[in-house]
């Protein structure tokens, strides 16, 4: 696989990269709800994003909120030293209480997100941040002019170099992308649930799309006996109303698992794995697409790298994905 450019800019990344939400272990809503992926290992965490850049991954997306820092801080301790090597994408926007590990509210002014990205600079060990991404999806339209105007205020000040913003809504994507210095959108999209609109706006404007949830949050990996779904502490196991993947106690709801029977052998094909194939039908969906899946281990990360050695599924591959989901 070629590399990407985001953008217009002269930002370049793997075709594949690796989100860090995972990562951040386990913290909540004000209600206690889990927000996280369960417990984590630290130590492990760092050698899988060795691994990974070893692999050829040189494009890593965080936020602030995962983990409340435990993730942006992670992750600068698996790159001290080699910070010139990748390409570092962090968010802002949540506020969080980092001692009760608990996310309490939402702060769309442009002083917080001065404050937020000191803090992460802070965190993540860095001098700046490739691309700033604004986290709240349905952040209000009439603060987010100025708030794009502030990221080209970071980026002449050399504290980012881009920006972009995590929505699935088109039209505030298209808001940002009047900027400078925006170089893409992130946003859903998989195999089970394509964002045509989204694609289209990232082609016509020339944005990357940064693809969050590529997997299912892991629904397309093809575990279905992943023990760590149904724990405390993992989002998946007391899902909130988005996360549509799975039913209580962090089981796969059946009316996705009959989609995925439906594709499993033309994703599989070619000796990969139904994950590698979920990434495979994304890179043939779009040029401009980056897929970000998440990860956990060493043997996860390995297996979400080895992807980009079998490139995109072929265009006979993406039309019968299609045609067998239409059915």
């Amino acid at each position: 696989m070629e590399n990407r450019t985001l953008g217009d800019s002269e930002i370049e990344v793997s075709a594949l990269g690796f989100g860090c939400w995972a990562i951040g272990g386990e913290w909540q809503d004000a209600d206690g709800n889990p927000l996280g992926w369960g417990t984590v290992d630290d130590q492990e965490s760092i050698a899988a994003i060795r691994r990974a850049m070893e692999l050829g991954i040189t494009f890593f997306d965080t936020a602030d909120v995962y983990g409340t820092g435990r993730s942006e801080r992670v992750l600068g301790r698996a790159l001290a030293g080699r910070r010139d090597e990748v390409v570092i994408a962090t968010k802002w926007g949540n506020v969080f209480d980092e001692q009760t590990r608990t996310l309490i509210g939402a702060d769309a002014t442009v002083a917080y997100a001065r404050r937020a990205l000191t803090a992460s600079l802070r965190r993540l060990g860095t001098d700046r941040i490739d691309v700033y991404q604004l986290h709240l999806g349905d952040g209000p339209l009439d603060e987010a002019t100025e708030l794009r105007e502030a990221c080209e205020d970071f980026v002449r000040e050399g504290l980012i170099r881009a920006y972009a913003w995590s929505t699935d809504d088109p039209g505030r994507a298209a808001l940002f992308a009047h900027g400078e210095h925006c170089v893409g959108v992130q946003h859903a999209c998989n195999v089970l649930v394509d964002a045509p609109e989204m694609l289209a706006l990232c082609e016509q404007r020339g944005l990357a799309s940064i693809v969050r949830s590529p997997l299912a949050m892991g629904l397309l990996t093809g575990k279905q006996g992943c023990s760590g779904r149904g724990a405390a502490g993992d989002i998946r196991s007391v899902p909130p109303a988005w996360l549509r993947w799975f039913d209580e106690g962090g089981v796969p709801a059946a009316q996705w698992r009959a989609r995925i029977d439906a594709v499993r052998d033309v994703l599989t094909a070619d000796d990969r794995t139904l994950a590698q194939g979920a990434l495979a039908w994304l890179w043939a969906r779009s040029p401009r697409t980056v897929p970000i899946p998440g990860f956990r281990s060493v043997a996860q990360a390995e297996e979400n790298a080895m992807a980009l050695q079998r490139g995109p599924l072929s265009k006979a591959q993406l039309s019968e994905v299609a045609e067998l989901l239409q059915q």
